[in-house]
């Protein structure tokens, strides 16, 4: 085998070729598996074939890991409930109903909606951008907004949110990270670290913004003028990463359509969650397991709605079968996105590529530069691995040591790092965060990381202007 402390920038060439070929390409499925098998090469003495046997075997072990198996269940399972609620009638039933008692008339309305109920529900990311996409994004066609634009909203929201508010399983890893390096006080550090947090501040402030707004650039403006010039709220020739058969189910010959069909299995969904998080944590929310609550919560909701469905006449239980077969089914492309994402993540661990962006960033910096170069630091490793969790994982054992030794503020630089963690996860094609809000959205994944790339380098400038700012006050 190669040796790792070898390997140096050639363990920056899997992400980077699976983030080049995928943006130029438009076809993301070889090229993460191409990144992954270039990873094993490597790492087998450069021999393709034993590359190839290791990848296949890689990409089997994601499924041995029991958080991973719950977030691809979970993702196939949103399809099921996504049929189920059209062919009831519910999703009809429901945009017909904001938008005749004035609720949501507007795009500005709509992406208030979008943006709010992905910021209500902070408990769990992925639940909230799924619940935000299924209910808005037939308001966002009806009203001639684009599928980017929503896409955007939705993948700003989802991890930054929860960052801001951790009472949840991102604050409780976090904290078990601080806690792992001997620090007295971790609540107390994050706290101090959550409104030095800026890019997610700012990922927040700006889904806000494009949701009240027409303001667009690049080519989110472009996007956003196909939709009123040509009213295609997808380009000719995108393929959303949702089979068209979960998007478009017509409602079932008979029924009336109801909101209610659709907002009692999301209520009973979102609401269990929480109970399902204290559960699994023994009574502390932030202890819970989250993947296995969510994959819980949405059964949950699918199976009461079924009942619902059943015992008032609307349907067969044949027909919940078929309906529930059809959304898995079209979730399969989804789950299949996660599973190379996940791979090439074990495959970047492996070579040490987090290690080496790390180290190499470390050297030669005055404190006062060291919050910025912390934040590019590691939003470079989470781009390049399309993980936050395992940036910081990388980070923090770097960071807390380095507050004892030099001045510098620990809240400033955890929140730099957690900000640098986010921004790359935002931003990463790679990253499942991404590829969950793309689904949600019913987008391409290669429009939505285009059409998103340069908001989140705007936000990434604008918060390493603010830690240079805050690394000479503090």
């Amino acid at each position: 085998m190669t040796d790792l402390g070898a390997l140096g920038w050639v363990s920056l060439l899997p992400p980077l070729l699976a983030i080049a070929l995928a943006i130029w390409s438009k076809q993301v499925y070889p090229s993460l598996f191409l990144g992954i098998w270039l990873a094993w090469t490597i790492l087998a003495d450069w021999n393709p074939v034993s590359g190839l046997v290791q990848t296949v075997d890689g990409l089997v072990g994601v499924f041995a890991e029991p958080d991973r198996a719950m977030i691809i269940m979970l993702t196939v399972m949103i399809g099921a409930l996504l049929t189920l609620t059209q062919y009831t009638g519910g999703m009809s039933g429901f945009v017909s109903w904001v938008t005749q008692k004035g609720i949501v008339s507007t795009r500005r309305s709509a992406g208030i909606m979008a943006w709010g109920l992905a910021l209500v529900i902070m408990v769990e990311s992925t639940i909230g951008i799924l619940v935000s996409g299924a209910v808005t994004r037939p308001l966002f066609d009806r009203l001639g907004m684009s599928r980017e634009r929503l896409s955007y909203i939705l993948d700003a929201m989802c991890s930054p949110k929860t960052m801001l508010i951790p009472l949840n399983t991102f604050g409780a890893y976090v904290l078990g990270l601080l806690i792992t390096q001997g620090v007295e006080s971790p609540v107390a550090l994050l706290a101090a670290a959550t409104p030095l947090n800026f890019y997610a501040i700012l990922a927040v402030g700006s889904a806000l913004v494009v949701g009240m707004t027409d303001l667009s650039f690049g080519p989110m403006a472009t996007a956003e003028r196909r939709v009123r010039e040509e009213g295609k709220v997808l380009r000719d020739g995108a393929e959303p990463l949702v089979a068209a058969e979960a998007l478009s189910v017509p409602v079932k010959a008979g029924i009336t359509p109801s909101p209610l069909n659709l907002l009692v299995p999301v209520v009973v969904m979102v609401v269990s969650l929480p109970i399902l998080l204290a559960v699994t944590g023994q009574g502390n929310l932030t202890q819970g397991n989250g993947s296995a609550s969510a994959f819980w919560a949405v059964l949950i909701g699918i199976s009461v709605g079924s009942v619902m469905y059943r015992t008032r006449g609307m349907v067969t239980l044949s027909e919940i079968t078929d309906m529930f077969m059809k959304g898995v089914g079209g979730m399969v492309p989804v789950g299949l996105l996660l599973v190379l994402a996940f791979g090439i993540g074990d495959a970047c661990q492996a070579l040490g590529t987090g290690p080496y962006v790390a180290g190499a960033a470390e050297a030669g910096l005055s404190p006062a530069w060291i919050p910025a170069a912390l934040f590019v630091t590691s939003g470079v490793t989470a781009f390049a691995t399309g993980t936050s969790f395992g940036t910081w994982a990388i980070m923090i054992p770097i960071v807390v040591p380095m507050t004892g030794l030099i001045d510098l503020h620990p809240g400033l630089a955890v929140g730099a790092v957690l900000s640098g963690g986010l921004f790359g996860d935002h931003a990463s094609p790679i990253s499942d965060s991404t590829i969950i809000a793309t689904m949600a959205a019913g987008a391409d994944h290669i429009d939505h990381v285009r059409t998103q790339l340069p908001y989140t380098l705007v936000l990434a400038a604008i918060s390493i202007g603010l830690f240079l700012v805050f690394g000479l006050v503090l």
